[in-house]
């Protein structure tokens, strides 16, 4: 419980929704029990009319006692049926508030989780699959969701019921309440035994159920490949394999659910059978009525679904806490990044220094890079080449201070990086990664994405800068179209121009193009880098590229290897040191030329 803990403040929060909700789950249980004390008392009625209307045959008060008799009846079924009415609305009230409030805590603990991970750093996401990460916003929060509404609010009832319930009974005969409910704690722990073992095979059935779907999902996106190797029959087979190992299980907990319910009602009609054998005992001797014992019945199929559910609830209660640990696990991690407080905004001139930057991964332990320093001015256009691996975007994510660097600091404007105030300053920065990322959109919002309003003009200028206006208006609707998931419908190269309008679309202090040019053909690489080159006037642009001839025009070119700056200058100086960039050059050109 201590990991359920946490949810405490959301109780207090919540607390004019959770009292109200306890008491009207006293006062309906107390219209519960009532009832039971009413068929009693209707019972003994009819014991002793009933030797009273035998005792006056042939007279005329007979026929007096039977209306007095019948009209007792009906208000004893009304009175019955008045405290069932009355039960039912104080039941509404409590779901009410306390299923309520769980829906409440659950929007409030999503938006808390999901607040939480927009401040975690990249090293975290690198560390972690996004199929975990949604599971923790969405599943475990609706197991905690279960116990914050049904797991307290059958608690609370069935404590309350039970102390009711026990209480009246042993008010009657003690005797006859103890051995009634014998069988009940038996009910109880069996209950609890089973839920776990239905619990954990329902969960080896969800996996088998992904892994299952996860198979389909993969086999229908690659139907292509499987089509090309003539590969059908094998994928059939290994389908029916997935399938037979969830009928497996599936099967496995059918046969525990087909055994619990038989022992489940067993048990209660056992309560009964003792309840009407020592009851019957006890109206012979004279220490209770028969009427006694129909109320005993009433209580006791009153008790059956409160330990029934007793099982549910513990077995709910383990979930939601193991579900709360594994939530709290990512609310208690800290940002490796972390925000400077009560900075001043600063715009940005676009002046880089990066001084003896060293940078180890964390989560791999690669040493990416070693010992690098080199200087931009502000609206130089700075290009970055290197084999793959070389440590070229791990340069950009340490402008954006994506990471923290090793050693080494990073200077912009002459101020540390790590002195700004991170939302000012990545919001003066543009970037276009190396694999675009698109959102299930229109083109205009994902294009204007760093914006709250939608300027059209300002979408289409930058559409025209990207060189992909053409393409979009070609489009049956244009600018409104909808993209679909990740950019689907668009081409490789599309997918890269329309990332490329996003980036521009912020007018940014400092744009990073990581190797994002590699779908576009040289004509329309042209065309976009000469138009970068109007759009960022006076502003700071690194291109990182594996191509020479996107780079070639840079006023500053560094060439990385092993995580080294082993050249630096423009085209002309570097091709006259004839070292790794005249290799790179010389390689690609010869490539170009076995190409035509």
């Amino acid at each position: 419980m201590k990991d359920l803990a946490y949810l405490n403040k959301f109780f207090y929060k919540y607390r004019w929704r959770l009292i109200p909700g306890i008491l009207f789950v006293i006062i309906s249980n107390i219209f519960a029990v009532l009832p039971a004390q009413v068929i009693r008392v209707a019972f003994d009625l009819v014991t002793e009319n009933i030797g009273a209307y035998q005792l006056f045959a042939g007279f005329n008060r007979q026929s007096m006692i039977y209306d007095i008799f019948g009209s007792s009846l009906t208000l004893f079924g009304a009175l019955v049926l008045l405290l069932a009415l009355l039960r039912g609305l104080f039941l509404f009230f409590m779901r009410q508030t306390i299923i309520l409030m769980s829906r409440h805590i659950e929007y409030d603990l999503k938006n808390e989780i999901y607040e939480h991970y927009q401040l975690l750093s990249l090293a975290f996401y690198r560390r972690h699959n996004t199929g975990d990460l949604m599971n923790r916003v969405t599943e475990d929060v609706s197991r905690v969701r279960m116990y914050l509404g049904p797991g307290i609010m059958y608690t609370i009832n069935t404590v309350v019921l039970f102390i009711l319930v026990i209480y009246a009974m042993l008010t009657v005969n003690v005797r006859l309440a103890i051995l009634s409910v014998l069988p009940l704690p038996i009910l109880a722990g069996i209950i609890y035994y089973v839920n776990n073992v239905i619990n954990y095979r329902s969960e080896q059935i969800q996996e088998r159920l992904s892994a299952l779907s996860s198979f389909v999902q993969e086999n229908f996106s690659g139907i292509r490949v499987i089509k090309s190797y003539v590969r059908e029959g094998f994928v059939r087979k290994s389908f029916a394999t997935e399938s037979e190992n969830y009928k497996t299980h599936s099967m496995a907990l059918v046969k525990v659910q087909a055994l619990f319910y038989p022992i489940m009602l067993l048990l209660v009609g056992l309560s009964n059978v003792i309840t009407m054998y020592v009851g019957g005992v006890e109206v012979m001797k004279g220490n209770i009525t028969s009427g006694n014992i129909a109320e005993f019945i009433v209580y006791l199929n009153m008790l059956s679904f409160p330990v029934i559910s007793l099982g549910w609830v513990t077995s709910l209660i383990q979930r939601a806490a193991a579900s709360q640990k594994r939530i709290n696990e990512f609310l208690h991690e800290t940002s490796d990044i972390e925000s400077p407080k009560n900075v001043p905004a600063h715009i940005i001139k676009g002046a880089i220094e990066f001084n003896n930057v060293s940078f180890t991964y964390p989560d791999t332990g690669i040493q990416a890079l070693k010992n690098v320093s080199f200087t931009v001015e502000p609206g130089q256009m700075v290009a970055i080449i290197g084999r793959t691996g070389s440590g070229k975007s791990t340069i950009a994510n340490l402008v954006m201070r994506m990471y923290d660097t090793t050693a080494g600091n990073i200077g912009i404007d002459a101020i540390d990086v790590k002195q700004l105030g991170l939302e000012n300053y990545r919001s003066q920065i543009g970037f276009v990664p190396q694999e675009v990322f698109l959102f299930s959109d229109t083109i205009a919002n994902n294009i204007a994405f760093s914006a709250d309003v939608l300027d059209m003009p300002v979408v289409e200028q930058t559409a025209r800068d990207a060189a992909v206006y053409s393409n979009i208006i070609e489009l049956k609707k244009g600018f409104e179209t909808l993209i679909g998931e990740r950019g689907v419908t668009l081409s490789g190269g599309q997918k890269q121009r329309v990332s490329i309008a996003r980036a521009i679309f912020k007018h940014p202090q400092i744009l990073i193009f990581d190797d994002c040019l590699s779908a576009v053909d040289t004509r329309t690489e042209e065309e976009i880098l000469s138009n970068l080159g109007r759009v960022m006037q006076n502003k700071t642009s690194i291109i990182i590229s594996h191509r020479i001839s996107t780079i070639k025009n840079a006023d500053k070119i560094l060439v990385l290897d092993n995580g080294e700056i082993v050249e630096h200058g423009n085209h002309e100086y570097l091709m006259q040191l004839k070292g790794t960039y005249f290799e790179l050059y010389e390689k690609q050109l010869l490539e170009e030329e076995q190409d035509a």
